[in-house]
Order: C-alpha cells, then structure tokens, then sequence
C-alpha cells in the first residue's frame, strides 16, 4: 500500500526515554517512578480529578479524554460543558481552544505537530484533531492548538490516487490518534468496522489499514495498536508496517483490554480493563501487568 511506503519512508524514531514504571499502591492508586527522561502513566475518568504519579490532580473541571501535547507542556481533553479544553500538568491556565455549539458531542483530541520544513515547503503545525458527533454523523475535526474560543474546520480525507481505489468513509470516523513529526494519524471507521491511516506530509491521502477500533500510532511511526474482538473478549494487536505483520499481543486474554496507548519510547504500551488499567510490552512478549484499579482513559506524558 502506497500510504505504508510512505509512512514508513519518513518514519523517525522518537528519543524518547523509557517509560515510567507504575506499581500499584495499597490504597489502589498508581504510584510511579519518575524522573526528566521518563514518560508518566497518567489516567482521565470523567472527573475533575486526573491520576498523575500516583496522585490526583484536580483541573478543576470534568476531565474526559485527556492527551498530552509530545513535549508534555501542555494537556488537550473535553471539559463538563463539551467544550475543547487545553491546560497546564497541574489544570492551571485553562483555556478553552473551541466551545461546543451545542447538539455535538466532541470526543478523543489528539495533538498534530510537526515543524517547518522549508526545503519542501511544509509549514509547522500545533493542531488538535478531534471527533465531532452531530446528527447521528460523527466526522473528524481540526483546530488550531493555540485557538481561543475557535471554530474548528472538517478534517480532509482523500484517498490514494488512482481509478481502483475505494474512497475513503467521510463520516463515522472516531478515536484519531496522532503521532511522529509528520503530521500522520489513525482513525477508526464504525460503519465500516476498519482502521485508517492519514498521510498529511507533503500531500494528504490516506486508505484502510485492518479491521478494528480505538487504534493508537507508535510514536516512530511504524506500528500501530488496535483493538479486535477475538472469542467474545477485545484483544490488543500491532500491525508492523515496515514487515507487514499483524500480531495478536494478548492471545490468552480472559478479559477485555480497551484503549490502547504508547509509551514515549513505543516499548510498552497501557490499556483500559473492567478491573483497571495494565501496562504490557509492545512485542507481545510480556503478560499484561495491572498498575492500577483506577479505570479510565490512559496517557502517558513524556
């Protein structure tokens, strides 16, 4: 597939340091090791309070969603209101970057950010791209990261260029997912069951990767995570791109495992469970490891 050519060509790896090791706590609440090189786990439940280190911060106001800028300065989630929502680690300085119009639900941001490069003439970018419910359609959105009280713009999706290939689903897009210093993303398609790639270098285009949902892009580009159900429980997968393999990581699974994320460095990955939240390595070598009872949504700040 041409979109994996190219995504794989301009993949870089991410120096990003080991993740964080989380260790659950007797009051059942994640306590981590930290340090500047470490990425930490941190979990958004639809509270006002986010896990971080171990510890509950309080932003103030509903936190659902939460992901966190590549350098870690900065928080993206949906507010109580609706609203597109960017804060400080500690919830301080919260600006919100688009307000719900109303009759819309705004789920899943992610942050698009890439840099100048005026040898091909790609202009930076600090854009949040995010899914917009509205009349029983949901269709991805973007907006610019630094925005105040903006409008935010449909995300274009065009295919692959050609007469043979099939285009690309402009509606029932959910739970994009960006990564890498190329603009690239992932998206799932409910109506049609699939995942995407969105090649945003220097054209857009795009195709079908693999049947599943709530995909995640590896920071380097090169793997993506993805949910499929397998005998009655949702199983975690990793699509290699550079050999084209598709592997099941949790094959013995007796539970359900959602809402898959990277680590920094891409060797771990955290997932939601009914009971919590595990952390296993991304080669499928290791069991998943439970770190927390805390049940939300996992990030991992770097």
């Amino acid at each position: 597939m041409t979109t994996r050519i190219r995504v794989t060509a301009v993949a870089i790896t991410v120096a990003a340091a080991v993740t964080g090791t989380a260790l659950l706590g007797a009051s059942g609440v994640a306590s981590a090791a930290t340090s500047a090189s470490h990425g930490t786990l941190t979990i958004s439940n639809g509270s006002k309070y986010v896990l971080i280190n171990g510890h509950r911060v309080n932003f103030g106001v509903p936190v659902r969603d939460l992901a966190w800028s590549p350098n870690g300065a900065k928080a993206a989630f949906i507010d109580g209101s609706g609203n597109l929502d960017v804060a400080n680690p500690d919830g301080s300085g919260r600006v919100v970057v688009a307000k719900n119009p109303g009759n819309q639900n705004w789920s899943h941001p992610t942050w698009q950010v890439t840099v100048k490069d005026s040898q091909i003439g790609l202009p930076a970018k600090n854009n949040l791209i995010f899914a917009a419910r509205a009349s029983g359609e949901s269709r991805l959105k973007y907006i610019s990261a630094k925005a105040v009280h903006g409008t935010p713009k449909t995300l274009s999706l065009y295919g692959e260029p050609g007469p043979d290939v099939p285009p690309i689903p402009q509606t029932g897009n959910v739970w994009p997912n960006a990564a890498g210093h190329y603009g690239t993303s992932v998206y799932a398609n409910v109506n049609t069951g699939d995942v995407y790639i969105r090649d945003d270098y220097t054209r857009q285009q795009g195709g079908k990767l693999t049947k599943g949902s709530q995909p995640a892009l590896a920071p380097s580009n090169e793997e993506v995570v993805f949910v499929r159900s397998v005998a009655g429980h949702d199983h975690l997968f990793v699509e290699d791109f550079t050999h084209n393999k598709v592997k099941d990581i949790t094959p013995h699974a007796t539970t359900d495992y959602t809402e898959p994320t990277w680590s920094p460095d891409g060797k771990t990955l955290a997932a939601r469970t009914p009971s919590g939240t595990v952390t296993l390595p991304s080669n499928g070598t290791g069991h998943p490891t439970k770190v927390t009872g805390t049940v939300g949504l996992a990030a991992y700040r770097p």
